[in-house]
């Protein structure tokens, strides 16, 4: 009960204008709503995505003789897709998990993966995360890093404003090795 007292609470501070007690305790607020208790608006005004990201996780094993054998690289997004595809009632967290971990990664990252607040951290540990559980669901054997590599393919505009413009070149881009500890990330 007290539980949810408090959590009730810090949303409230979350989706409350800006006032001395949400001011005071942003930190704690911001600690506790982000990333699973984020409140926004898409579901009245959704903001399509612009580009299909495919994310992709390769492992590494560091053996007793100070050896590195590295995994081949495996496909997260096809993992999700073929989770929704085939399932009538696919789950929001099913669909959007990955994708969204993703866009809050680079909304606090930038270019450069360089964390330099307390919640670019948190977003980096959460998509690392993900991608440790999920890789540990599919693969035998423990590893010590995580590397990510997405590759990004713009969607072409459709109808007569598309014209006959080429389609725009996929970017990829490869993340830093993150270790992984036993305990989670």
């Amino acid at each position: 009960m007290a539980t949810a007292l408090v959590h009730v609470a810090l949303v409230f501070l979350h989706v409350a204008p800006t006032n001395t007690l949400s001011k005071r305790y942003s930190p704690l607020v911001n600690a506790w709503v982000y990333p699973f208790f984020e409140q926004n608006w898409r579901l009245f005004a959704p903001d399509p995505d612009s580009a299909n990201r495919q994310i992709l996780v390769r492992t590494a094993r560091t053996g007793s003789d100070g050896s590195s054998r590295v995994s081949g690289w495996f496909d997260l997004t096809a993992v999700d897709a073929a989770a929704v595809e085939h399932d009538p009632f696919p789950s929001h967290t099913a669909q959007n998990m990955l994708r969204r971990a993703w866009t809050s990664y680079v909304d606090t990252h930038g270019g450069d993966d360089t964390a330099r607040t307390e919640r670019a951290r948190m977003m980096r540990r959460y998509l690392a995360n993900i991608a440790v559980r999920r890789v540990a669901a599919h693969r035998d054997g423990s590893f010590d890093f995580i590397q990510l590599r997405v590759v990004t393919r713009p969607i072409a505009a459709s109808g007569p404003a598309a014209g006959n413009a080429p389609p725009a070149p996929a970017e990829t881009r490869l993340l830093p090795w993150w270790k992984v500890t036993p305990h989670g990330n």
